[in-house]
């Protein structure tokens, strides 16, 4: 391709809105250029990148007998209501005016849909679906360039078995698939335990990519591999120790003060002496979390525990719920469901809210005042506390999800009605797994492990050419004659070439281009080395470079990919 007569609008500079490195690097590339918030169009050259990527998913899913569907990205919203799934994604889901139409965050229900139709016996399966679509999701912040937009392509594939022996086999294939699709993108990536959120399902698997542009936090242990995403990720933290003697309720002044460490200064007391208090909504009904000292609540630890969506009480609702304001609240004569976390269990002498502004009750035993109280994991873990699995500690991090795979068992089957009769005419719900992989994450997780200060550094998988072919000081000699010349014999040969013949471009702006595109190879043709018959090679991640003979050229550029490094 020549560069004189291609859409290859790079940039010096860095765009004001770009703060994620594979951002920047894509747009100063040309690669890709925003239209509105969250929504990218993918240029000549990205777009390249793009079919490529989508080549080695299709190829991986097919060999594991993966079926190609292309479903409709507009959807009838009845479909979506049959399983609830309306209301589980909220503003997220985009709606058409009319309101009887949605364009699709992802498509359980079109392939349920389709399966209650044709799917009767066990003789019909197992199955495995998938399709490479666009898919929609109004995300109230989209950031990170195309890592997290409001469309974009996803590959989402789904399998229908006759038992959940029979899902584990489809789930550890497309396990093994995606594992092969990642290394040949040449990602270093590490798989978590997750949650399964407004998917459902009895398990799910994140395929990772450290990164600080993530959007997600990981738990994760160096010396055994422990990996989790902090929504559902575990530690080994020592729980409150019941004192053999419990003092008496007491309520205590505490003018302005609102937070665990202001009541512990205030009081001379320590953290764990503390049961700080949430209040929640679940239902339309008031709930109380009692959590030790400074732990967070994991909001998503709590959802799967009580079934369904939970949001945080308004500043507005406290003192109606409780008769005071956040950082005054307790468990004492709350009126409403209260539930501690594990390390406060049968907890004695603590301090917590009044549920009267500026006063604390101290004196509480969790056994004797609140008898009712459930307790259950509701903590979100801290970097450097105890792996749950060996004694090392663990380090929390920030990741992007490349891929996520779920056991969504008979949640959309039995909602929808999808049945089948097994080998003793007997009707059951097909089972089924989800599993998707964001075809734009695997482009950006790349450039964000596979750059320098000067550009991208493309290997030879995923380059959109293997070769950048520079041509200098086109004015002099018989640069233009042996630069053609060599972009045909290239050409001919099977390799494919970007060919940068700007004829007034300066050699500086040519060689500052190369490197930002970051193609493996590049091959400089200057007036001074073709004196001597010679023209300069350079691999683009070593920066390694050759001065080689024309008539050797070829055979250099083939020993260079033979021995490369690259995938």
């Amino acid at each position: 391709m020549r560069l004189s007569k291609s859409f290859v609008p790079t940039l010096k500079e860095v765009p004001n809105d770009a703060v994620v490195t594979s951002h920047i690097l894509l747009l100063r590339a040309g690669m890709i250029r925003m239209l509105s918030a969250g929504i990218y169009s993918f240029l000549p050259l990205g777009y390249k990148i793009v079919r490529k990527v989508v080549d080695i998913i299709r190829e991986e899913m097919d060999a594991i007998g993966g079926q190609e569907f292309h479903l409709p990205a507009l959807n009838p919203i009845e479909i979506w209501e049959e399983t609830g799934r309306v209301e589980a994604f909220g503003d997220t889901m985009f709606h058409l005016k009319n309101r009887e139409y949605i364009l699709a965050p992802t498509h359980e229900e079109i392939i349920t849909f389709h399966a209650r139709n044709v799917v009767k016996s066990y003789k019909d399966m197992p199955q495995i679906w998938y399709q490479i679509q666009t898919k929609f999701r109004n995300e109230a912040r989209p950031r990170s360039g195309i890592i997290r937009g409001r469309q974009f392509l996803m590959k989402d594939a789904y399998s229908l078995d006759t038992s959940f022996e029979n899902l584990d086999k489809s789930y550890n294939l497309h396990d093994g698939a995606y594992r092969k699709i990642f290394d040949r993108c040449g990602l270093k990536y590490f798989v978590v335990g997750a949650s399964s959120g407004a998917m459902g399902g009895t398990g799910s698997e994140e395929f990772m990519v450290k990164s600080d542009a993530g959007e997600d936090t990981v738990a994760y242990c160096e010396s055994c591999g422990y990996a989790s995403n902090v929504e559902v990720a575990e530690s080994k933290v020592d729980a409150l120790s019941r004192n053999k003697v419990s003092g008496e309720l007491k309520e205590i002044h505490t003018p302005n003060v609102k937070s665990i460490d202001e009541l512990c200064a205030f009081l001379k007391i320590n953290e764990t002496q503390c049961a700080k208090s949430r209040v929640y909504i679940f239902n339309n009904k008031p709930l109380l979390i009692l959590m030790l000292g400074n732990d967070d609540v994991n909001e998503t630890k709590l959802e799967k525990i009580l079934g369904g969506t939970v949001r945080p009480g308004h500043t507005d609702e406290l003192k109606e719920l409780t008769g005071a304001d956040a950082g005054s609240i307790g468990p004492i004569s709350f009126n409403g469901k209260i539930i501690a976390d594990l390390r406060l269990k049968n907890g004695n002498n603590l301090y917590s809210g009044a549920n009267k502004n500026d006063y604390h009750v101290g004196g509480i035993d969790l056994m004797r005042d609140v008898p009712e109280l459930e307790y259950a994991d509701l903590r979100t873990v801290n970097a450097g506390e105890q792996c749950i699995r060996c004694e090392s500690k663990l380090d929390v991090f920030s990741a992007i999800e490349l891929g996520h795979i779920f056991k969504l068992g008979t949640k959309y089957s039995l909602s929808m009605g999808a049945m089948f009769l097994d080998e003793n005419g007997k009707e059951n719900p097909i089972i089924m797994g989800s599993y998707g992989i964001g075809v734009e994450r695997i482009i950006s997780c790349y450039v964000e492990q596979h750059h320098d200060e000067n550009g991208i550094i493309w290997d030879k998988v995923l380059t959109p050419f293997q070769v950048n072919l520079l041509a200098l000081n086109m004015k002099k000699g018989n640069v233009v004659e042996v630069s053609d010349k060599i972009y045909t014999e290239l050409t001919n040969n099977g390799i494919s070439v970007l060919y940068d013949d700007r004829f007034d471009a300066q050699a500086g702006f040519k060689f500052n281009d190369a490197d930002l595109l970051g193609m493996p190879i590049q091959i400089i043709v200057g007036d001074k080395k073709l004196k001597e018959n010679r023209v300069e090679v350079k691999v683009r991640e070593t920066g390694e470079r050759f001065d080689i003979e024309i008539e050797k050229l070829n055979e250099k550029i083939a020993d260079i990919f033979k021995r490369t490094l690259y995938p």
